[in-house]
């Protein structure tokens, strides 16, 4: 009787304490690895795995990383053959998984010692989304946390600031959601807003507080270095149009305002090219335009 009751009582654990898998892609961040991965090691919440998946590092953050591994069966670090880049790279972590949730943590970024419980609490709250973000953006409409249906994230999203727009530090996934629309496609740097747009189209979302992450600002991150990179007019109208074509929830008369109005920026941002003479930029992102079949 004692063993039918421990064991009961280690499922009503799991069901309050799901496995989550914190994913901590790295290429050259060995001055701040460190810093970002004792932050996930401070965590309240106990029952985390740490998967750090290094992308061909010329510095010391693999040694720093391994470091970590010698100490603490939680965390296991990776090293990948050749570079795959951001987003493959985070799919690639994401591969070696085995929580019920996917927590990204940059290797330049801190999460709080409450995060994780918070994130989780979030979640389980609401047990029909399959994905939850902290609101950056955008307006706090009730306290947190709050889920709204993919209609309602939507219309917030595109007609009221993009509380959706959060970087993968914020946000927290649940594996087979991500699973299920084959992770992160390539579009460049909005391939994260892309992702969670993706899995918003077929469940509803949790909004959670806005500091459960510090994101560390510096020269070498790429948000920075991209900028002003002229793809991102060809990977932000490319990422939008692909979604409002084959995932949008929102009615034919919404998604045909929407896009008619990214098609003027688009018009607007070549036109801008065309007066400057970019004409090879303007060859490349026209030539790369992606065209997709209507639903």
């Amino acid at each position: 009787m004692l063993q039918v009751h421990g064991k009961l009582e280690d499922e009503m654990n799991d069901s309050i304490n799901p496995l989550i898998s914190v994913l901590m892609t790295s290429f050259n961040r060995g001055q701040y690895i460190a810093e970002a991965i004792e932050s996930v090691l401070a965590s309240t919440y106990m029952n985390f795995e740490l998967i750090i998946v290094d992308d061909c590092s010329s510095d010391n953050t693999l040694n720093i990383a391994r470091s970590y591994e010698m100490v603490d069966k939680r965390i296991k670090v990776y090293q990948n053959p050749i570079n795959l880049s951001q987003f493959g790279n985070r799919n690639k972590a994401a591969s070696y998984a085995k929580g019920e949730f996917l927590k990204y943590v940059d290797s330049d970024d801190i999460i709080y010692p409450y995060t994780l419980r918070m994130m989780v609490d979030g979640m389980l709250q609401f047990p029909k989304s399959d994905l939850g973000f902290c609101l950056t953006t955008g307006t706090c409409k009730k306290p947190f946390p709050y889920q709204l249906d993919s209609r309602e994230a939507y219309k917030q999203h595109f007609f009221e600031g993009a509380p959706i727009f959060v970087g993968p530090s914020g946000l927290i996934i649940k594996r087979k959601a991500f699973e299920a629309v084959d992770g992160f496609e390539e579009f460049g740097m909005p391939s994260d807003n892309h992702l969670t747009l993706k899995i918003a189209a077929q469940s509803p979302v949790v909004a959670m507080p806005r500091d459960l992450f510090w994101w560390r600002q510096h020269v070498g991150q790429v948000f920075q270095q991209n900028k002003k990179n002229y793809y991102n007019i060809l990977n932000n109208y490319n990422y939008v149009r692909d979604i409002l074509i084959n995932y949008s929830p929102l009615s034919k008369k919404e998604n045909n305002k929407l896009l008619f109005n990214y098609k003027k920026r688009f018009a607007f941002h070549i036109f801008n090219l065309l007066i400057k003479f970019k004409l090879a930029m303007l060859y490349r992102i026209l030539s790369n335009l992606k065209r997709w079949p209507k639903k």
